[in-house]
């Protein structure tokens, strides 16, 4: 029997338990409790109340709730003790039908994740999807957690067990995240692509114009045609546009997107999500044949990563009228100006000044982006609506001092270049984290042609500052240069620095907050605001017209620009719903 909300709703606590029996292992104390939250308005409504309420219960109860759970492929898998749940979990993940060899092999790893932690391993095995992880995936993250620390390990374990309910109830209400599943599909297909010396290690990397860049260029505009765009183009510097035309010729458009170049060795979720879940919204628009009374443009941003090209942004920034022509003789590691690469992609880079929107043609701008941060994960939030986008400032920097002999020079006679740049990290961190929301961060470091017995004589370093109002870097940026002159001028050397980037903060439109804000009510998803930390092509559209984000919750701890990077298809599916909300509201305000 399908279980629905309002069966759930309005049964007798005793009867509700018995229906959500078999989702908490062992526990149903935990659905009993989460009972007295009804009426839930959704079924995210609900699995929030149950995350809550074992997170009020208190660590005892959390560690009892871990040790209910069978170990992976253990003794009570070879004993067929497991509850039809967890057999079922088990057998889609491979699990039941293991060699010998990796029988051994996960026997070991329980013995030693029991041992360091207490408790036994709780994955997931049906992962992001819901079709289940391999078991060379499951192996892979069993030895990577087994390194985790104890309290990380705690909450890690519980936020697996809350994604097992959440599959459980799935199969109970029949509840299936089909735009979800669509979505998650499409970056896996475009995660195929990858710049050479990359692929072959199994790495996502994709750079402006490479082949790799081109090849998710083609795929992008095939996945918008298939779902019915009336018009997709590759604009002048690169950018896929796909364009759903409005119920009545000459209405404005609203326009989305996200970028769909990487890091290197990154993620497959970090801006390509931003591209697929509004393909997936005008997918569903065409079948249904339905037109809004404002027009759909969903851009997939060439470049925003600033990886091949010193330049960012060049997607996002050629819309408002921010490329500079100077970039274009900016050369890669292999010595290719930005201007040849261009030309060998086909683009007229005169035809870039042409492709600057007007904002009297534009409702607004409005993008999804998995959060790349930690907040929503431990907060047990599929989302998050996004109050800010951080002001930012990026210098290159020389420090210069003197090379000398490690085992003749006294301590007080060096000019130590690296030592001066070590002082000023830690003294980055110190400010930044006075502010409480401030951060500084020195991710680039290096003592070029450095020797093991030779006193550094220059360092080459980067500082990247970053702050929820452009008042408040200024200030932190002032004190750290301000820290900078006195150690040069205290160890005698010289900093030379290079600003290369300067992003205001970038507010939320209020109307175009509270729309997204209006959408989770609806959804039944608890409400959290927050500002966004990294910067999205969102700031860059914000200098033009109205624009607000919504963030989608990241597994494994929110990690991005990481391999780990990922996300769920229920979530994603949320994500979708949201969306489609939005489109609602502004279908109703415009018609």
């Amino acid at each position: 029997m399908t279980l629905t909300l309002t069966q759930l709703n309005t049964a007798t606590v005793a009867e509700a338990t018995q229906l959500l029996d078999g989702l908490y292992e062992h526990s149903p104390w935990i659905a009993e409790r989460a009972l007295a939250q009804r009426p839930f308005a959704s079924w995210a409504h609900l699995k929030h109340c149950m995350t809550q309420v074992l997170q009020d219960a208190g660590r005892d109860a959390q560690i009892g709730l871990i040790r209910a759970h069978p170990e992976l492929a253990g003794k009570a898998m070879v004993r067929k003790e497991l509850t039809a749940e967890s057999t079922n979990e088990q057998s889609k993940a491979g699990l039941t039908e293991c060699t010998p060899e990796e029988f051994e092999k996960i026997q070991t790893l329980n013995a030693a994740y029991n041992q360091k932690f207490g408790w036994p391993f709780i994955l997931a095995v049906r992962g992001p999807r819901g079709k289940g992880l391999n078991k060379h995936q499951i192996i892979a993250t069993f030895e990577r957690r087994l390194n985790g620390h104890p309290d990380f390990e705690l909450q890690e374990c519980l936020r697996n067990i809350h994604r097992i309910v959440e599959i459980r109830l799935n199969d109970k209400a029949a509840c299936e995240p089909t735009q979800g599943h669509q979505v998650w599909d499409w970056q896996e297909e475009l995660a195929q692509f990858s710049d050479p010396g990359f692929k072959e290690n199994g790495q996502l990397t994709v750079t402006y114009l490479t082949e790799a860049h081109m090849a998710c260029s083609a795929s992008i505009q095939q996945t918008m045609k298939s779902a019915g765009f009336d018009e997709v183009f590759v604009d002048a510097v690169g950018n896929v546009v796909g364009r759903y035309q409005p119920s009545k010729s000459g209405a404005p458009y609203l326009m989305t997107g996200s970028h769909f170049d990487t890091v290197r060795n990154g993620g497959k979720y970090d801006g390509r999500l931003g591209i697929y879940v509004p393909i997936a919204c005008v997918q569903q628009l065409s079948q249904q044949k339905q037109r809004l009374p404002f027009g759909l443009e969903v851009v997939a941003f060439a470049e925003e990563e600033g990886q091949r090209y010193k330049a960012t942004f060049l997607g996002s920034g050629a819309l408002v009228g921010q490329f500079n022509s100077e970039w274009l003789t900016q050369l890669d590691a292999d010595g290719i100006s930005m201007r040849e690469a261009m030309k060998k992609a086909g683009l007229n880079e005169n035809e870039i000044p042409q492709i600057q929107r007007n904002p009297a043609d534009y409702l607004g701008f409005i993008e999804v982006h998995i959060e790349q941060g930690p907040v929503l994960n431990e907060m047990n939030l599929p989302l998050g609506v996004v109050s800010s986008i951080n002001g930012s400032v990026r210098y290159l920097c020389t420090m210069e001092g003197v090379a000398s002999h490690a085992g003749t020079t006294p301590m007080n006679r060096r000019r130590d270049a690296a030592l001066a740049v070590a002082e000023l990290a830690l003294f980055m961190e110190k400010r930044a984290a006075a502010d409480g929301d401030s951060v500084a961060t020195m991710g680039q470091l290096q003592v070029p042609n450095g020797s093991i017995n030779v006193v550094p004589g220059r360092c080459l370093f980067s500082m990247d500052m970053r702050a929820p109002t452009d008042r408040q870097r200024d200030a932190l940026e002032q004190d750290i240069l301000k820290a900078m002159d006195e150690i040069c001028e205290r160890r005698g050397l010289v900093c030379q620095r290079e600003v290369t980037l300067r992003a205001p903060a970038a507010p939320s439109a209020p109307a175009w907050q509270k729309r997204w804000e209006n959408a989770l009510n609806s959804l039944g998803v608890p409400l959290y605001i927050m500002p966004s930390g990294a910067g999205h092509d969102a700031m860059k559209l914000h200098e033009l017209m109205p624009q607000a984000m919504l963030f989608v919750r990241g597994e494994n701890s929110g990690i991005s620009h990481n391999p780990l990077e990922s996300s769920t298809s229920d979530d994603i599916q949320l994500c979708v719903d949201a969306f489609n909300h939005v489109l609602k509201q502004l279908a109703e305000e415009n018609s």
